[in-house]
């Protein structure tokens, strides 16, 4: 996604921003090839129905409300559903960031001052001082969400949260109970493996392996995996946390 103006609108305030991104996928990119030649397969619109290739012009949408059935849509009538200001990130509240689990959260961008701005200044310390988040709701795209504002250090990240329906868990409670003596156990070993959360140590093992592979192919050598030695397993819940103790 390229960088794109918006606007973050509070109360009567109007923001001037640009939305950046701040997430980049690290995945190695591997192309489809013909076994038989190595070159690029393309994927090409067929009706089955028609028995024949379908350019893009051809194609509408339709929505099946029932099998083999479609309520056709046109690109005009989509468009008169679009929603207004779908260039305003619009601040409806402010709420603590402790009271929406992380499992709301789907992207984040950086909203960057335009020009300097005191508006935007301003609209930053109110959010550090308060230590409140501002919810709001905006369109990126052609897809409708609800975000959250929060402050840091540099400005303002915006995150898009999923919708309750998007949203799948089970409604029974766990009621877990534990053995006094494995929950002392258990508590120990997290206060043994307890530390800080250091981003940069944490790297994609699988991705430089990738890399690391396409050096070697590139340089005429075999690609050798390593076997990984399988873990001991102890049945015993007691006994798998003491040795775990002892090992740490």
């Amino acid at each position: 996604m390229a960088n794109v103006h918006s606007n973050i609108s509070f109360a009567l305030v109007n923001i001037p921003v640009i939305m950046k991104p701040i997430i980049r996928n690290n995945d190695t990119s591997f192309n489809q090839l013909h076994d038989k030649c190595h070159h690029r397969i393309k994927y090409v619109k067929y009706c089955p129905y028609c028995k024949k290739d379908v350019k893009e012009k051809d194609v509408i949408k339709g929505y099946e409300y029932e099998k083999d059935n479609y309520l056709i849509f046109e690109k005009t009538e989509l468009n008169k559903l679009k929603l207004i200001n779908d260039k305003e990130i619009d601040v409806v509240a402010f709420v603590a960031l402790n009271e929406i689990d992380p499992y709301y959260f789907e992207k984040s961008y950086f909203l960057e001052t335009e020009n300097k701005s005191k508006a935007y200044n301003l609209f930053c310390e109110a959010l550090k001082k308060t230590k409140k988040v501002a919810l709001a709701k905006t369109i990126i795209g052609s897809k409708f969400y609800y975000c959250i504002l929060r402050f840091i250090k540099s400005g303002i990240i915006m995150t898009t949260l999923y919708f309750e329906e998007e949203v799948y868990l089970p409604s029974k409670d766990l009621n877990a109970k534990a053995n006094e003596t494995e929950l002392n156990l258990a508590i120990k070993l997290i206060e043994s493996l307890s530390g800080k959360f250091e981003p940069e140590k944490y790297k994609d093992e699988y991705q430089e392996k990738i890399k690391e592979a396409i050096n070697d192919k590139l340089e005429g050598k075999e690609i050798k995996g390593k076997k990984k030695s399988p873990k001991k397993q102890v049945s015993d819940l007691m006994e798998a946390l003491e040795k775990s103790l002892r090992k740490k």
